[in-house]
């Protein structure tokens, strides 16, 4: 593609896609991208537009909703009391009720093993149950 932006001042102050600054623009960016993932066969400008308000919705989305990273044990928790589980149920992972235990107490790590079988478990990515330091860091 060979196009050269003449203007985008000009561009922009005729209503092209910008930063987004509050959450209207927020919302308003997430409104028309959710009408172009809509269609059923977008072309090639759609579908450009799509990536650029993408691109513009998760930078502003980083800057002011970002969602810190949880500590295994505490997403662990949180798994099992939104599913309503107890350690016992989760024996299979861990190997045992008290590894269950001394991991949630954080007096133990998560082995490679067991960060499979809770991301197999749970449906959720592997990194979700390492911690920032890599498995057998400290959490």
């Amino acid at each position: 593609m060979s196009t050269v932006l003449a203007n985008p001042a000009e561009m922009i102050a005729r209503g092209a896609p910008h930063v987004i600054h509050n959450d209207a623009e927020l919302e308003a960016y997430t409104n028309a991208l959710f009408q172009l993932t809509a269609l059923e066969s977008p072309s090639s400008s759609e579908v450009e537009a799509i990536e650029l308000l993408t691109l513009l919705v998760e930078r502003y989305e980083q800057e002011h909703y970002s969602i810190p990273a949880a500590d295994p044990a505490s997403v662990v928790r949180f798994l099992i009391e939104q599913q309503n589980l107890t350690q016992r149920d989760l024996i299979p992972q861990f190997g045992s009720e008290s590894a269950v235990s001394m991991f949630l107490a954080g007096q133990r790590n998560l082995t490679i093993e067991q960060v499979r079988k809770l991301s197999t478990r749970f449906k959720l990515p592997a990194d979700v149950f390492i911690p920032k330091g890599g498995v057998g860091a400290r959490a």
